[in-house]
C-alpha cells in the first residue's frame, strides 16, 4: 500500500514537471527567452510559482530542463508516429527524420521556435551555452550514426563532419521557414538535396 501511494505521488510530480516544461516551451516560443517570467510560467502551467522553484530551483534550471524537454520531444515526433512527410526521394531514415523536423504542425513549430530562441540566448548565457552545446553534440552523434548505417565503411570523422553540416543547415532552413523567408516546400527540397549531396560525398571521398 505504501508503494502504491509513493508511486502515485511520483506520478503527480512528473505530471506537474511536464506541465511546467510544456508551459515554458509555449512561452519561449511565443515571447522569447527574455519574456519568460516565473509567475507567468506558473499561471501557464496551472501551478504555483513556489512549485516551479521547487522543481527547477531557478530560472537557469528552467531553461536547461526546457532545452532537454524540447530535444526529447523532437526525438519523439521524428520517430515517425503521425508521419506527414510522404515518401522520401532518396530514401533512408535520415531524410525521413529531417523532413519530420520541417512540418507545419503546432508542436513542430513550437519546438523549432523555442529551440531557436534558446540558441540565440545562449550567445549571452554561458550556462545555457553549455547545455545547448551538449544537446547539439548529441543530435550530431545521432545523425552520424544514421549515416553510418548507410555508409558503414566511411570513417567516423567524415560522418561527424557530414552530420555537423546537415544539422547546421536544417537549423538554418527551419528558422528561415518559420520567419517567412523561405517557403516550407523549398526548405524540405533543399534539405533532401543536401542529404543526397552528403551521401555522394561519403560514397566518393574525392568530392
Amino acid at each position: 500500500m505504501v508503494v502504491a501511494q509513493t508511486t502515485g505521488r511520483d506520478h503527480v510530480a512528473t505530471d506537474r514537471r511536464t506541465a511546467i516544461l510544456e508551459g515554458a516551451a509555449r512561452l519561449i516560443a511565443r515571447r522569447g527567452v527574455r519574456g519568460l517570467r516565473v509567475e507567468e510560467l506558473a499561471a501557464e502551467a496551472g501551478v504555483s510559482a513556489a512549485l516551479v522553484y521547487y522543481h527547477f530551483k531557478d530560472r537557469a534550471g528552467i531553461l536547461l530542463r526546457t532545452l532537454e524537454f524540447i530535444s526529447d520531444r523532437a526525438e519523439r515526433y521524428t520517430a515517425g508516429h503521425g508521419d506527414h512527410t510522404g515518401p522520401t526521394r532518396h530514401g533512408g531514415e535520415l531524410e525521413r527524420s529531417f523532413l519530420l523536423e520541417l512540418q507545419d504542425l503546432p508542436e513542430v513549430r513550437e519546438n523549432s521556435i523555442a529551440w531557436g530562441e534558446l540558441r540565440a540566448s545562449a550567445v549571452f548565457d554561458p550556462v545555457l551555452r553549455r547545455g545547448l552545446a551538449e544537446a547539439g553534440a548529441a543530435w550530431a552523434r545521432e545523425v552520424a550514426e544514421l549515416l553510418g548505417a548507410t555508409h558503414p565503411a566511411v570513417s567516423a570523422t567524415a560522418r561527424a563532419a557530414s552530420a555537423e553540416r546537415l544539422t547546421a543547415l536544417l537549423e538554418g532552413l527551419s528558422m528561415r521557414w518559420l520567419s517567412g523567408v523561405l517557403p516550407l516546400e523549398n526548405a524540405r527540397k533543399l534539405i533532401a538535396e543536401a542529404i543526397a549531396v552528403e551521401a555522394g560525398r561519403l560514397d566518393d571521398p574525392r568530392r
